[in-house]
């Protein structure tokens, strides 16, 4: 059995509130969900679960990709995090509004609301706990 690990390239940033991931490719298929898997979920397990993904250089993605991206914001939410999108562009938005996806995932035009949706929710998990 051969093994193929793929690499994505990404820029991440931390504050006190969140990482914000901004992915560096202009693709994202099927063979990179387990990366992007990787990559996230190990957020979790840090003192700043909440994580922002900009996506503003994804100029395209398959459904396996879109698949991956809703199963990470279900991981998150299981685990009294958030996970926020941004910066779609125009394809990918269209593609997660085609798939009926969209009003499942938080996403947010710019990643300064982004960021506020996280600071919102982060002050509702306060109010429930």
């Amino acid at each position: 059995m051969l093994t193929i690990r793929v690499v994505m390239k990404v820029k991440i940033s931390t504050n006190e509130k969140f990482h914000a991931i901004t992915v560096l490719e202009p693709v994202v298929a099927a063979n990179m969900t387990a990366a992007l898997h990787d990559l996230c979920e190990p957020f979790l397990n840090k003192k700043v679960k909440n994580l922002l993904l900009n996506l503003k250089d994804i100029q395209k993605m398959d459904s396996a990709a879109a698949d991956g991206f809703l199963a990470l914001r279900n991981l998150f939410n299981a685990n009294r995090a958030s996970f926020v999108l941004c910066e779609l562009q125009p394809f990918v938005k269209k593609y997660f509004e085609q798939n009926e996806q969209f009003e499942m995932l938080q996403i947010a035009p710019t990643q300064r609301e982004a960021t506020d949706i996280i600071f919102m929710e982060e002050i509702e998990r306060e109010f429930t706990d």
